[in-house]
């Protein structure tokens, strides 16, 4: 019976696009997701969610929630270096974090619903913006 570490090291040794920090940035961005669960969906309102998904399981996170939660945390986490950290691990677009989770997947490290599909990862936000800094004006009081 194979352990989970070893699991791992086979598929660090098949798929070689992704260091070993990436896997465990989506398990990190995971728990994340269901500890900031309403702020996820809020940011989410305006993404139409697979059919079922979230009436079935509330506690289910989806492809585009999960990529959601991946761009918060890599903020949180490492701010205007965000993009730059997730490169250095292979993790240049939305479609690397759902290759890095099927991957997970597949070596029973996450589970999947019978509705998720790899597809729900593609093009869920554009990396080249997605890190970028957000600065709010705000207007002085001129007396």
């Amino acid at each position: 019976m194979t352990t989970p570490l070893q699991a791992i090291r086979d598929l660090l040794n098949e798929d070689k696009r992704y260091r070993i920090e990436a896997y465990q940035f989506i398990r990190e961005s995971l728990h994340y997701a269901h500890e900031n669960n309403e702020a996820t969906s809020a940011a989410m309102a305006d993404v139409d969610p697979s059919p079922g998904i979230s009436s079935e399981n509330p506690n289910h996170v989806t492809g585009q929630q999960l990529c959601e939660s991946c761009r918060r945390y890599a903020i949180d986490q490492y701010g205007y270096l965000a993009k730059m950290v997730l490169a250095n691990w292979g993790i240049r677009s939305t479609s690397d974090l759902g290759e890095l989770v099927y991957n997970l997947i597949r070596i029973e490290q996450m589970r999947k619903s019978e509705t998720d599909r790899r597809e729900d990862f593609d093009d869920v936000f554009d990396f080249d913006d997605a890190f970028e800094p957000q600065f709010e004006l705000v207007a002085r009081d001129e007396d």
